[in-house]
């Protein structure tokens, strides 16, 4: 019945912690690991933790990678700074949400972005950012 709503599978009380990860991994098998996101001259690779535009390697502090690839993980998605800063700093980081601003200012220079004419991170007033959809 629950398959018919879309659900991809489910266990029955009572189970075993051995068949939950069994399935997970079967799930995970099936819907594959993304590796790189190319959005026009942008490259991701996000098993090797770099990125370049045009063929040039972008020189990414770790941050900046992670907050790159939260955003571009999920293009068209506003993003609230509270859930950045939560995705790349941690739910414990003791600062203020407007670091991710900063380090978007930051990331935007190095993806030769402006915050007038984005090309792939733009703000979303009151809310936060979006990477952009091709």
């Amino acid at each position: 019945m629950y398959l018919d709503f879309g659900v991809d599978d489910y266990v029955v009380k009572p189970f075993s912690p051995r068949e939950v990860v069994a399935r997970v991994r079967a799930l995970l098998r099936r819907v594959g690991v993304q590796e790189e996101i190319a959005v026009g001259d942008l490259r991701i690779d996000l098993r090797g933790h770099s990125a370049s535009l045009s063929g040039e390697r972008l020189e990414l502090s770790k941050l900046e990678f992670d907050l790159l690839s939260a955003l571009a993980q999920h293009p068209g998605m506003a993003w609230p700074r509270e859930r950045l800063l939560e995705r790349v700093w941690g739910s414990d980081f003791p600062g203020t949400e407007r670091v991710v601003d900063v380090h978007i200012t930051g990331l935007r220079k190095k993806l030769g972005d402006t915050s007038d004419t984005p090309r792939f991170i733009e703000t979303v007033r009151g809310v936060g950012y979006r990477f952009r959809e091709e």
